[in-house]
């Protein structure tokens, strides 16, 4: 059995293109049924903005492994100098069910968020065509930051204009070297959604904001899932879903749309028919996108097997002795 953390993680690296691949095939099995995720539950205790998430889930194909994450979320944690987010997964042989692997690493359910956003950005590349793309991005926290990470690294020269936005500030020197000439920071949400082509929300904010429409053609990676007032999208009709039973809950804004406009799961696409049917050529261009992730445990499962497998093979990470 294998430990992994952070450390390990960071040494391997982070090719953006290698994890987005490894999302897509992992939704082109689930697509095909080679994949199981019950519905997660949520564990909330005493105050209740806590929770803990248990995410099981099983990826065939050349994944062929099982596991757990076990995802702890705290937001007053920020109080105490911890991180908001605690995630640990376990990893089990599919064959005989042993444990192979235990990873304790913040860093892969970054990894895991932005490699399934950079997934959805290539296919809105692949149906727009867009010359150049303005990024914007609400939330300058780890997500927010290994986002910007990403899209650089995919857009490459594409990337004309980088617009950031935090409510407790950004220091420019935070701001990767590589990107920063072409970075402005905002003093509002507002000049960083009017403004970019491609705009995500990776914040954690207690209430609503977003009350204006979005721009046309927008690619909005509705990463918090809950920052839109249901009014601000109820007229869209390019809303895309990782899965409708997963994001349809917990307050979502899909569920919120749901609860108040009589959104149904017939209204959206879900992520297989964009990746898998070429599901953004029914939209016109015009047509903002509307991609709601609520997070599906295959995809961790996918990522950290393919870090356990990076692992072994460079001598990374701590044996651990079975039984």
């Amino acid at each position: 059995m294998i430990y992994l953390h952070d450390g390990p993680i960071r040494e391997i690296g982070i090719d953006w293109g290698k994890l987005t691949e490894i999302v897509e095939e992992i939704i082109r099995l689930k697509d095909a049924g080679d994949c199981v995720h019950p519905l997660k539950p949520y564990l909330r205790f005493r105050e209740p903005q806590n929770r803990i998430i248990a995410m099981p889930a099983f990826v065939g194909g050349s994944v062929s492994m099982a596991g757990i994450k076990w995802i702890a979320s705290f937001p007053d944690n920020h109080r105490l100098g911890l991180p908001r987010a605690h995630n640990t997964i376990i990893l089990n042989d599919a064959a005989t069910g042993e444990p192979v692997a235990f990873l304790h690493c913040g860093l892969l359910n970054g990894l895991r968020t932005a490699a399934v956003s950079g997934l959805m950005l290539r296919a809105y590349i692949a149906a727009r065509h867009p010359a150049k793309l303005r990024v914007g991005i609400v939330g300058w926290g780890p997500i927010g930051r290994l986002h910007l990470d990403m899209c650089a690294s995919l857009l490459g020269d594409r990337l004309e204009r980088v617009t950031l936005y935090d409510l407790k500030g950004i220091d420019r020197a935070t701001v990767p070297e590589a990107v920063r000439g072409i970075t402005d920071i905002a003093d509002d949400w507002r000049p960083v959604y009017r403004g970019s082509d491609v705009f995500a929300t990776c914040t954690v904010s207690a209430q609503r904001y977003i009350d204006e429409t979005p721009p046309e053609g927008t690619l909005l990676l509705n990463i918090s899932l809950r920052d839109y007032k249901p009014e601000s999208v109820a007229h869209a009709k390019g809303i895309v879903v990782d899965d409708w039973r997963e994001v349809c809950r917990e307050n979502t804004d899909v569920e919120q749309l749901f609860l108040h406009h009589g959104l149904q799961e017939s209204d959206v696409l879900t992520f297989a028919d964009i990746v898998c049917r070429e599901g953004l050529d029914s939209l016109d261009e015009e047509e903002p996108v509307f991609f709601n992730p609520m997070g599906l445990a295959v995809f961790d499962i996918g990522i950290a097997g393919y870090y356990v497998r990076e692992a072994l093979r460079l001598g990374k990470g701590i044996r651990l002795p079975n039984g």
